[in-house]
């Protein structure tokens, strides 16, 4: 049976990138490389698996052997992924979502993530919407209405309701300030 391993601070596609070129340098062979996890072809020996975690910390990432550490680092990013890596319309239910991949109860994986991170996954998910907004206004391929629609917002004055709280500028404010204004998204 092949292994998974978690990594924490794998968030983009560039994450995965740097993480397959590690393995590779390694000669650790993989089966998939997603956000946060790796199915390893093989089991790995002590030494491979410490060469593997200097390597992956070098870069900047962190083998996760915590399994609460796990579990949240795969709600993270399960979130991330549906928000800012698929192409399609967020049409969403995140409690679902979770406990279906996940294979948990919504409640428990709720009070384990609000414990560890000191906020709940519904104002994670928000605050990974805004983010995502901002990306969408700064490259500015979509109108406000089309960004509101494929992020699930009700409407657009909803949408602008919710970037000012979190920004404290609405969204036509921060597209002329012509700024990215990104966060990191494991930070958030």
């Amino acid at each position: 049976m092949p292994q998974t391993l978690h990594i924490k601070n794998m968030v983009c596609p560039r994450c995965i990138a740097s993480v397959k070129d590690i393995m590779s340098k390694l000669d650790i062979p993989s089966i998939q490389v997603t956000l946060g996890e790796v199915q390893l072809a093989i089991d790995l020996s002590q030494k491979q698996h410490q060469q593997l975690s200097e390597a992956l910390e070098t870069a900047g990432f962190e083998l996760i052997q915590d399994p609460k550490t796990k579990l949240i680092a795969q709600i993270k990013a399960i979130i991330i992924e549906s928000i800012h890596l698929s192409n399609k319309a967020l049409h969403v239910n995140f409690s679902t979502l979770l406990s279906e991949k996940l294979h948990h109860d919504y409640a428990s994986l709720s009070r384990l993530f609000s414990g560890s991170e000191g906020i709940t996954i519904e104002k994670y998910v928000l605050t990974q919407k805004i983010e995502r907004v901002k990306e969408l206004l700064f490259y500015n391929e979509q109108t406000l209405s089309q960004i509101a629609h494929d992020m699930h917002y009700s409407s657009v004055a909803h949408l602008s309701s919710q970037f000012k709280k979190e920004t404290g500028m609405t969204p036509s404010a921060f597209k002329k300030s012509n700024k990215p204004g990104h966060t990191s998204r494991e930070t958030i």
